[in-house]
């Protein structure tokens, strides 16, 4: 119980950090971000302590691979852009989090962003099969 409540409190505390820029402060962003950082507080098990160290570095390199995925240009380029921001990163996550975790970081990134696009899909086909209906 105590963690369920830490994460929701590091959830609501990190918001201004962590916000989504792209969607000019909407609600369904900020609850999205908010799912997104009790998922990854969860999977690396975080300490209220580790929680507070982290939570501000990683709000920073989610800003620059936000730069880099709203531009628009060479995909390749920017495929090059977000592994240098990862590796710029890199040591202050492992220093955080330690090795393991800080790789269980990155497959949790992917896990969580799978996880939204099934959601999505499954939301807009439930929206499709609304309509069709009689």
């Amino acid at each position: 119980m105590k963690k369920y409540i830490l994460v929701i409190a590091i959830s609501i505390g990190c918001l201004p950090f962590l916000k989504a820029q792209d969607d000019g402060g909407n609600k369904r962003g900020e609850k999205i971000q908010a799912l997104k950082i009790a998922f990854i507080t969860q999977k690396l098990e975080l300490t209220s302590e580790e929680a507070q160290k982290f939570w501000p570095v990683y709000g920073q390199y989610e800003n620059e691979l936000r730069a880099v995925l709203g531009d628009n240009s060479d995909v390749i380029d920017n495929e090059e852009r977000i592994l240098n921001i990862r590796k710029k990163y890199r040591p202050e996550f492992s220093k955080i989090l330690g090795q393991s975790r800080m790789n269980k970081l990155f497959a949790s990134e992917k896990e969580f962003r799978g996880i939204l696009i099934q959601r999505l899909k499954n939301r807009n086909n439930q929206q499709r099969q609304t309509l069709r209906q009689p």
